[in-house]
Parts: C-alpha cells; sequence; structure tokens
C-alpha cells in the first residue's frame, strides 16, 4: 500500500478524533472572538471554557456545560457574597477570605466531582478584585459573562460543526466489545484441548474490562441525547445488559476452563466444542458487523443446533459414565461448562433481539470503528 493510501486509512480511522479536534479549534476561535467583540475583562476564561464544554460527544457536551455553567454560577454567587458581606483590609484578610471560600467548595467538589469549577471560579471573583481594584460584584458578572460565552459557543459548535453524536459511538463501541468477547471465547474453548495462553487471555480481558467502562460512559451520553430529543434509536439499556451479561458469560466459562478436560473426555467432546466455538464466535463476529453496520441481525439457527449437538455429547457422555473415577473438582468443571453455554445461549438469544431492534433504526449510517 502507498504511503498516501496509508495515510488516508489513517485519517479515516480516526475520524472521530480529528472531527473533536476541528470543533475544539472552531470553539476557541469562536470564543475569543466573540468575547473581544463584547469587551469582556478576560477573554481568556471564555476561551478556556469553549475548550472544556466541546466533548466528544453532544451528549458529553451537554453534560460539561450543564456541570461547569452551575459550579461556576454557584462560585461565583458564593464568592461574591463572601467579598461583599465580609470586609476585609490587607493580604492577611484576603487570607482568611480565601480559606472561608475553598474548604467549604473543595469539600463539596470531592462529593460533586462535576461541582470543581465552583472553586476556581470563587478564587478568581476574591483575588481578581484586589489585582485589578475592582468591585467583587462586577468580577463575579465578569466571571459569569465569560463563562457563558465560552460555554454557548462550545455548546453551538458541538451541535453544528460536524457533530457528533453517542448514538454512533456506542454501535462502534458495542460491536467492539462483541469482537473481543468472540477472541475471548475462542481462546477459553481451545484451552479445554490443548492448555491456555493465559497472558493472552489476560490482555483480552483487560481489554474488555476496559471497552466495557468506555461502552457505560457512552451509552449515558446516547441516552442524554435521547432525552433532550438531539438524537434517535433504541433505548440503550438492552445492549448494554446484555454485553454485560456476555461478558459475564465469558468470565463463568474461563473459571471452567482452568485445565484441559480429562483426555477420554476430550476425545469425545473435542467436535461438538469446535462446532459451537465457530458457531458462537462466527455469530459474535456477525452481530458486531450488524450494530457497527445497521444491518439486519445475522442468523443464529447455527448457534441452536451446535449447543444441541453439544448437549447431545454431553449426554452421551454421562450416560456411558466416562466422567466418573476422575477428581470432584473435574466433574464440577466439567458440569459447569454445560450450564455456563447454556447461559450464554440464552444471552445470545438476548443479542439476537437486541441487535434486530437497533437495525431497525439505523438512521445515523454505517460507523466505523476508530482504532
Amino acid at each position: 500500500m502507498t504511503l498516501a493510501g496509508q495515510l488516508f486509512d489513517w485519517v479515516g480511522s480516526r475520524k472521530t478524533q480529528l472531527g473533536l479536534a476541528v470543533r475544539v479549534t472552531v470553539a476557541a476561535t469562536g470564543a475569543y472572538a466573540l468575547a473581544t467583540a463584547l469587551h469582556l475583562l478576560l477573554p481568556l476564561w471564555a476561551v478556556l471554557t469553549s475548550i472544556i464544554v466541546t466533548q466528544m460527544s453532544v451528549g458529553r457536551s451537554l453534560k460539561a456545560t450543564r456541570d461547569y455553567m452551575l459550579g461556576t454560577i454557584g462560585g461565583a454567587i458564593y464568592g461574591g457574597a463572601i467579598a461583599i458581606l465580609i470586609p476585609y483590609s490587607g493580604e492577611l484578610g484576603l487570607l482568611g477570605l480565601l480559606v472561608l471560600a475553598v474548604a467549604p467548595l473543595a469539600f463539596v467538589a470531592a462529593i460533586y466531582p462535576n461541582l470543581s469549577s465552583a472553586t476556581v471560579t470563587a478564587v478568581i471573583v476574591l483575588v481578581l478584585p484586589s489585582m485589578h481594584h475592582a468591585d467583587p460584584m462586577a468580577s463575579a458578572i465578569d466571571r459569569v459573562s465569560e463563562v457563558s460565552v465560552g460555554a454557548i459557543t462550545g455548546l453551538l459548535v458541538s451541535f453544528l460543526v460536524l457533530p457528533s453524536r453517542a448514538v454512533r459511538q456506542i454501535r462502534a463501541s458495542a460491536a467492539k466489545l462483541l469482537e473481543l468477547i468472540a477472541e475471548a471465547f475462542t481462546e477459553l474453548l481451545a484451552g479445554l484441548t490443548r492448555g491456555r495462553d493465559n497472558d493472552a487471555l489476560h490482555r483480552i480481558q483487560d481489554g474488555i474490562g476496559t471497552a466495557m467502562v468506555g461502552m457505560n460512559a457512552i451509552g449515558a451520553e446516547a441516552e442524554r441525547e435521547r432525552s433532550a430529543r438531539l438524537s434517535g434509536g433504541p433505548d440503550t439499556g438492552p445492549l448494554l445488559r446484555t454485553i454485560l451479561r456476555l461478558r459475564h458469560d465469558v468470565v463463568m466459562i474461563g473459571r471452567a476452563t482452568v485445565v484441559p478436560l480429562p483426555v477420554e473426555v476430550q476425545v469425545r467432546l473435542a467436535g461438538p466444542l469446535a462446532e459451537v466455538s465457530a458457531a458462537i464466535v462466527r455469530f459474535l463476529k456477525s452481530a458486531a458487523e450488524a450494530i457497527r453496520a445497521g444491518a439486519g441481525a445475522p442468523p443464529i439457527h447455527p448457534v441452536h443446533v451446535a449447543l444441541q449437538h453439544y448437549a447431545e455429547a454431553v449426554a452421551a457422555v454421562r450416560q456411558d459414565g466416562v466422567i466418573r473415577g476422575h477428581p470432584g473438582d473435574t466433574a464440577e468443571r466439567f458440569f459447569a461448562l454445560g450450564f455456563s453455554l447454556e447461559q450464554m445461549h440464552q444471552n445470545l438469544c438476548d443479542l439476537d433481539r437486541v441487535v434486530g431492534e437497533w437495525s431497525e433504526v439505523a438512521a445515523d449510517g454505517p460507523v466505523k470503528v476508530a482504532e
């Protein structure tokens, strides 16, 4: 592949990040221009606020704007009230007011991190007048005005300039998670006959955990957008819960496959397990692609057939007494594997239904996963 082709692919895989860079740049320059035109005292705060509230998705921008404005207004009111109601003179007096302002607001911010801007605002409202010999009330008003300009600019840019909806991002995030679960499932079942590559499995499991945290955050943003009627699409809750249950299934199967099966059991179950692995992995990867592209749900019938064949093979093993004579923990893992696969079967049926719901509403079009 040529250098130009590689660059094109690299840019294409990072559309979301590049879109954010463009929005932040437009928001910062726009906020500075507007603050200058309005002759605000410190356009810097408008610029910084616009950068803070311009987030990866519209839903996240809404939350950042709300939190930052609440913190700023609260800090301005509290800092201004202290400066007006408690007269002071000299550096020691100002130091006392700072303690009175910072301590309670820092305590509130420790409990409610989304209000952390209140502490900064109160300090600015208290200290800035002493530097410029200004009125504390005017300082509070200036601060709120500067932040308002930045917040409004950032929010408008998030809506209008290359807007990124969380519902698009959750498609990509869910698809990536399903692919990771498929990869982990392959490694786990293969370990029943050849032993497990624990380093590879830990890497996959860590990736699943990190991706789950990210998807839950994006899901909250998508629901925020849906509540504000900024985007359509189905409820994200069923999708998130189904993928979480599938992740739990992988964990349970991992506990049941710590060591390979006894050789005589391997011989009897190698074929059915290979069929189960191939069918489930194929379904998970097809479901991931369906969610990503907004296409129809993949056929789940091969999963039903594979698990039925496995159940028949397990019944034959039990009937023939192959598992007898082995240690109790071996028998426990043997039966736990069957239970876990049956539980995963139910959750895959739920995934089939959820993918169908997401395929019915594909107004956002295909989404490419950002690496």
